[in-house]
């Protein structure tokens, strides 16, 4: 059962690994969405680009993730005001708001053919207490313009095919699409552009080389100006003390056959991409070819079989009675970086270094705008930069965070079934 996007995506172009020496103006180590729409755009302003890519284009969370397009960051737009003052946050809820709007006009621009549908985001809530929350937010995107309304009763169960949640935020902003054809079809744009990517090329080592950098791979280097590190979930020693500063969380997907009608009709009739508020997250769309992918906390490692996977399976029937027993022919996860405060983390370790990472699994319209917000700024340094740029703080018992993410889910789903 492998992952369905394996078998649905786009073709991507060639990548083939690294032969020899090469020189470029900025090297990118990573080909998720982040260092794949950096490399775009860079090599769009005119900047010589070498992406170095351990596995192939979309291999990590960016071709694994639940397909969801949604805007804003994790925090509510008060928090993030609050947190970064009036200036600096307006422009993080900002960026954040338009990132859909700047991808979605990004495929189109480019021709990327990744299923892209903009039906909108439902955030919902089982619980009062998280539904009041769900209107709070709600009430803050109001404020500030946001095309978004709560709603409740049969006006959302509509929409959903459920009676199950007692309110819920839609947002016209959002959508939906096959994140890896998004990656493949971002890496096509990046090689027209003038990119050069390297898949099958570990990066083994950084190190200075004079004024640049080097970065060293087992058959061959790039020496460089600028060096970005976009590994997020899969970062490993490459940079001291970036690994320890995020949480590889494991999510999971399940994915069914195309459903027969009445379920087809019956199962999210709106098709608005849907995430619960809660303790602990699941998510669920119906893809173009009607299919229900649905995810949410699974176990902390790579899965290849739906049967790991039984409480979502479970809780889908629960939702749909009509759903009955479909096939469940695909069953994936991997590995997404949480921050410790819940926003992207942007580093500059270094002169001539730049870091993005930590999107909580918001990043497929997030890691694509912060791409090319990191390549306008490679491109003319200077200016203002819409997210805050920190020291790279490492998480205390770090080691210990596989303990830590069961523990904290197994309290999520108790906090959930007792509705505190």
């Amino acid at each position: 059962m492998p992952n369905l996007y394996r078998e649905t995506a786009e073709s991507a172009p060639p990548t083939p690994p690294l032969a020899g020496d090469a020189r470029a103006d900025v090297t990118i180590v990573g080909a998720g969405l982040t260092g794949l729409s950096a490399a775009l755009h860079l090599a769009e302003g005119g900047a010589s680009v070498v992406l170095l890519e351990a596995q192939d284009v979309g291999h990590g969370a960016s071709g694994r993730n639940g397909g969801q397009v949604n805007a804003g960051l994790k925090l509510d737009p008060d928090v993030v005001e609050r947190d970064h003052g009036p200036d600096l946050g307006a422009r993080m809820n900002a960026l954040a708001g338009g990132a859909p709007d700047f991808l979605f006009e990004l495929v189109a621009r480019h021709g990327i053919r990744c299923e892209a549908r903009r039906n909108g985001t439902l955030r919902v809530a089982v619980r009062r207490r998280h539904a009041a929350a769900v209107r709070a937010t709600a009430e803050q995107l109001e404020r500030r313009g946001a095309p978004v309304r709560y709603l409740e009763g049969p006006e959302l169960g509509a929409l959903i095919g459920t009676e199950r949640y007692g309110g819920g935020l839609f947002d016209r902003r959002g959508g939906d699409l096959n994140p890896l054809s998004l990656a493949r079809g971002l890496a096509r744009a990046a090689v027209a552009a003038g990119a050069r990517i390297h898949g099958g090329t570990r990066v083994l080592e950084v190190s200075r080389a004079g004024a640049s950098w080097r970065a060293r791979t087992a058959s061959g280097a790039v020496t460089t100006d600028r060096l970005v590190l976009a590994t997020n979930g899969y970062t490993d020693a490459l940079w001291p003390g970036l690994a320890r500063s995020v949480v590889p969380l494991f999510g999971a997907i399940a994915a069914s056959a195309p459903l027969p009608e009445p379920a087809a009709s019956a199962v999210l009739p709106s098709r608005a991409v849907v995430y619960e508020s809660g303790a602990i997250t699941v998510y669920y769309r119906v893809d173009a070819a009607n299919r229900l992918l649905i995810g949410g906390r699974g176990p902390q490692r790579e899965i290849g079989d739906a049967r790991s996977l039984g409480h979502l399976l479970r809780y889908a029937r629960t939702l749909w009675p009509a759903l009955g027993e479909p096939p469940w022919t695909h069953a994936w996860g991997g590995r997404l970086a949480m921050t410790v405060d819940h926003y992207p983390h942007v580093h500059e370790p270094a002169p001539g270094v730049s870091v993005c990472l930590g999107y909580n699994g918001r990043g497929v319209a997030l890691a694509t705008r912060l791409g090319a917000a990191l390549a306008h700024r490679i491109l003319r340094p200077g200016g203002p930069f819409d997210m805050p740029v920190t020291d790279v703080r490492t998480i205390a018992l770090h080691g210990l965070w596989p303990l830590g993410v069961r523990a904290a889910i197994l309290r999520g789903r108790i906090a959930d079934f007792l509705g505190t």
